[in-house]
């Protein structure tokens, strides 16, 4: 029995798995403050780029990367501040469950919740916050959906149903923290791509007002964390 459990966990961890997750790299500090620095002058706010930052950071395999972007965010040394900021992050990660994946989201939830300082933890709300119904859900996520593909709502939908029937029914009222979870991964160009439209669509209501920028900062993270490799959701393959 004890060589099955042996031959188990060698294949549980086998180096082509990737079963662990990834440092901290030396540099994510600078990173985060660069981003820090130069999110005022592209007029996003706090929260907007500590979502943004912590999505990227999760997509990239490194919750351990989450400990030094929190307390720069809570720089105020304020336990409030704190809380509120574990707050949102976690909500953040809560909210790219549908395109990390549930077994990242559950592992780097936990690895986040026990990396906080004991004051902070101890004053994350506790209650669930999702009570909707069923109508609630189909009426708020297609209004979000039309406010970003508008005016192809309808031709997207219908696209996505010649796939499956099922699928757009799925993305609409499960799933919309987007952009820059998938811009951390690879292999989701079109992806990317529809939702910049959607956001540059904001710029009349001056939601957003620099895509680039947000692109371009999710990339710093993703070669600091990844480096050479990448994303891990699909790293490049080395040329035989």
């Amino acid at each position: 029995m004890s060589k099955l459990f042996g031959a188990l966990e060698a294949l549980i961890d086998a180096p082509f798995a990737r079963a662990g997750t990834t440092p901290a790299p030396r540099r994510i500090g600078s990173i985060y403050e660069n981003i820090t620095r130069k999110a005022a002058s592209h007029r996003v706010e706090q929260p907007t780029w500590l979502a943004m930052t912590t999505a990227a950071t999760m997509t990239m395999s490194s919750p351990e990367s989450l400990t030094p972007l929190h307390c720069m965010a809570s720089a105020e040394r304020l336990v409030t501040n704190a809380i509120k900021n574990a707050e949102l992050m976690r909500e953040a990660r809560l909210k790219c469950i549908g395109f990390n994946g549930v077994p990242r989201t559950i592992n780097y939830l936990n690895a986040f919740r026990g990396s906080l300082p004991e004051e902070v933890g101890a004053g994350l709300t506790t209650q669930p916050s999702r009570t909707p119904s069923a109508g609630d859900i189909k009426r708020r996520g297609r209004a979000l959906w039309d406010s970003i593909y508008r005016p192809f709502e309808t031709k997207l939908v219908e696209k996505l149903a010649h796939s499956h029937p099922d699928l757009p029914v799925h993305i609409i009222n499960s799933e919309y923290e987007a952009v820059a979870c998938l811009r951390a991964q690879t292999g989701a160009g079109p992806q990317v791509t529809s939702h910049l439209f959607g956001m540059l669509k904001a710029l009349d209501d001056g939601t957003w007002k620099d895509c680039m920028w947000i692109l371009e900062r999710v990339g710093n993270i993703v070669q600091a964390i990844g480096g050479s490799q990448g994303s891990t959701f699909a790293p490049p393959r080395a040329k035989i």
